[in-house]
């Protein structure tokens, strides 16, 4: 297994679409927590605050470990935000842990 990193960029006021795909979405990252696979998951705010209310976010970074690359790409094209058009893109990258160790 190996690291990758999944970004994803969101569609301009993707807010409604991002909250009404939002548990499914979930339900697989805690998959992926689950099975000991995950590093981190998150969403980037829209503006400089934890909770960006209105404004929404702009995407979502991944970094999880999958058997390849083609597995990770797999898996990111299968999100609930992608089926709800809440990503206008996403890219899958290999990704090398540095720190923390």
């Amino acid at each position: 297994m190996m690291l990758y990193v999944i970004i994803a960029e969101d569609v301009p006021d993707s807010l409604n679409r991002r909250l009404a795909a939002r548990p499914a979405h979930r339900e697989r990252l805690k998959a992926l927590q689950d099975e000991g696979r995950m590093v981190l998951a998150g969403a980037c705010p829209a503006i400089d605050s934890p909770n960006p209310g209105p404004a929404g976010f702009t995407g979502s970074v991944i970094v999880a470990e999958f058997d390849s690359l083609e597995q990770a790409k797999s898996w990111a094209d299968a999100d609930p935000f992608v089926a709800a058009g809440v990503y206008a893109r996403v890219t899958v990258r290999p990704f090398s842990k540095a720190f923390p160790a």
